[in-house]
């Protein structure tokens, strides 16, 4: 993720929400972020903090089940989400970022159907221009809709410094 490298700085901290096997939580951590990844399921997330220690590039991991555990407020320089969706989650992602701070966000989106492959259910799926919808106030650096090879939403947005 070529933002992961413009976006690091000294003492920024990241959340990777739903990171799974850490795909994106160590380059966060290879780039200097005090780096932190929550997902749902205990053993991928013990697995991953172990890999990121091990490789010298060490995550604060927490297992936490996001319908019911609050993100921390104002917390996070940079809030990254990949590949997941939870509609609900969208006013606690925009809260966990500091003010000035920036959320990565990318997943798939309804045309992502007709290719055949990945998600195919609506829960799962965002609709056209939802996510730039979702983080409307915040300053959108950078977003997009693709449709090829996979039909996705990317943004990278600004939450304001005065909150």
């Amino acid at each position: 993720m070529e933002w992961i490298g413009r976006l690091a700085r000294a003492d920024a901290s990241a959340l990777d929400i739903a990171m799974g096997r850490g795909r994106h939580a160590l380059p966060l951590a290879r780039a200097g972020f005090r780096t932190f990844g929550v997902d749902a399921a205990v053993d991928v997330t013990r697995d991953t903090a172990r890999a990121a220690r091990d490789a010298g590039t060490p995550i604060l991991a927490w297992c936490a089940d996001l319908t019911s555990y609050p993100l921390p407020v104002a917390r996070f320089d940079l809030v990254l989400v990949t590949r997941y969706l939870q509609r609900d989650l969208f006013p606690a992602i925009r809260r966990a970022v500091k003010p000035g701070g920036i959320v990565l966000y990318e997943t798939f989106t309804v045309r992502q159907r007709t290719l055949g492959t990945g998600p195919t259910s609506p829960e799962h799926l965002l609709r056209e221009g939802e996510l730039r919808g979702c983080f409307e106030d915040f300053e959108i650096v950078f977003d997009e809709e693709v449709t090829s090879p996979e039909a996705v939403a990317r943004i990278v947005a600004r939450r304001s410094r005065s909150g």
